[in-house]
């Protein structure tokens, strides 16, 4: 069960905090909902406490986990040998599954096709949004700026 101040990903928007939960009527319907603030998008997003394993809401992951991730993330040979269209399906399903393994993955071998040859507009556009979403958690792990978290990511290599 998740509590005011723990430090949680959301799959698609990225690390957060929750900052309260709160039991709230909407459509007649009463439920609690855990507020989580979202740093990196600058928002707050709103979801039902009994919604949040479906959602794929986790903890952080913790610093150990994440240098081991880091560390594979440089030094694990990318796969590129999947035509675009596979690509993007494999790429998007490991985004969804919200780990941070998957993201540095999808990110890894963007990265790498891209310097091959240029990425498409939807490629590009995951590439960016798994990138946010691996520095959102990096700056939350080490409650650091997100600028400091990019740096970190660049610096591994």
């Amino acid at each position: 069960m998740f509590q005011i101040g723990d430090k949680v990903f959301y799959p698609m928007h990225g690390a957060g905090m929750i900052k309260a939960i709160e039991d709230k009527e909407i459509q007649g319907e009463k439920q609690s909902y855990c507020v989580i603030t979202i740093p990196i998008s600058h928002m707050d997003v709103m979801i039902p406490l009994a919604k949040m394993d479906q959602l794929g809401v986790r903890s952080v992951v913790d610093r150990d986990t994440m240098n081991h991730i880091l560390f594979d993330f440089h030094h694990i040979e990318p796969n590129s040998s999947l035509p675009w269209k596979e690509r993007y399906r494999l790429n998007l399903e490991k985004l969804k599954t919200g780990k941070m393994s998957d993201s540095a993955e999808v990110v890894r071998d963007l990265m790498y096709q891209n310097k091959e040859k240029s990425l498409n507009a939807s490629e590009k556009q995951m590439l960016h949004q798994a990138q946010r979403n691996i520095i959102s958690e990096i700056s939350m792990i080490n409650n650091i700026s997100e600028n400091q978290a990019a740096d970190l990511l660049k610096r591994s290599s």
